[in-house]
């Protein structure tokens, strides 16, 4: 197991641009053990625009296997178990994931740094997890991993928090964020009012849960600030 995650500090140490961010990242391979850094926020915020980010200028400094990606997409339950759970119209929210999965494979990164660990991706044409679809090798000794509840108290999320080394939520204006989503949704398929009726119905209550988590957060990222796109 990990050593304990180190206490979080308030979020109102607002993070400044990105070359900040990828100190800090670096900062987190002064520890012996394999890291692990949680990137948070609300659907839509950004996450997966951060992580992308950091990790190719994190493989840049150190090299492509350096530095391994865990999303917790790949985590969604799948359709057909959705239907059997009656959950499939509120795909996304915290109990339409495999929240035991995604902490065991937390759990072998730290270990079994030995091992290449297999993760589930999704895939966005299909709204579906592709097992094993990612690995994340031994050499990786920094690992970002991203997703929405990574810092819920209950659940069963409650067990991510402590095998983090440092938790980031990333922080945008809500309405650019359902904006954001809006336009995603109909990207992968939805008609414009279906979009937007889903962004009320479903993504809005998810996204008023997660910012609750905000202040447990070690830093907060304004990706406005530092200029990048939606993710």
């Amino acid at each position: 197991m990990p050593s304990p995650a180190a206490e979080p500090r308030h979020a109102s140490q607002t993070a400044g641009p990105l070359d900040a961010l990828v100190d800090r990242a670096l900062s987190l391979l002064e520890r012996a053990e394999r890291v692990v850094l949680g990137i948070t926020g609300p659907p839509g915020a950004g996450k997966s625009t951060l992580a992308e980010m950091l990790i190719s200028r994190l493989c840049a400094d150190l090299g492509e296997e350096a530095v391994g990606h865990l999303p917790m997409d790949g985590y969604h339950l799948a359709d057909a178990q959705l239907d059997r759970l009656g959950r499939r119209d509120r795909k996304g929210a915290p109990d339409t994931f495999d929240v035991d999965g995604y902490v065991a494979t937390l759990r072998r990164l730290h270990d079994e740094p030995d091992r290449t660990v297999f993760a589930p991706g999704f895939e966005r044409d299909l709204e579906q997890p592709i097992a094993a679809a990612l690995s994340i090798l031994p050499s990786a000794h920094l690992v970002v991993t991203e997703g929405n509840y990574l810092l819920a108290p209950d659940g069963g999320w409650e067990r991510v928090r402590p095998l983090l080394a440092e938790a980031w939520y990333v922080d945008v204006d809500p309405a650019v964020r359902r904006e954001r989503l809006t336009r995603r949704h109909e990207q992968f398929g939805k008609s414009p009012g279906a979009a937007r009726a889903w962004v009320e119905r479903v993504d809005e209550p998810n996204a008023e849960l997660v910012a609750r988590t905000r202040d447990a957060a070690d830093v907060v990222v304004e990706l406005d600030r530092l200029g990048l796109g939606f993710g």
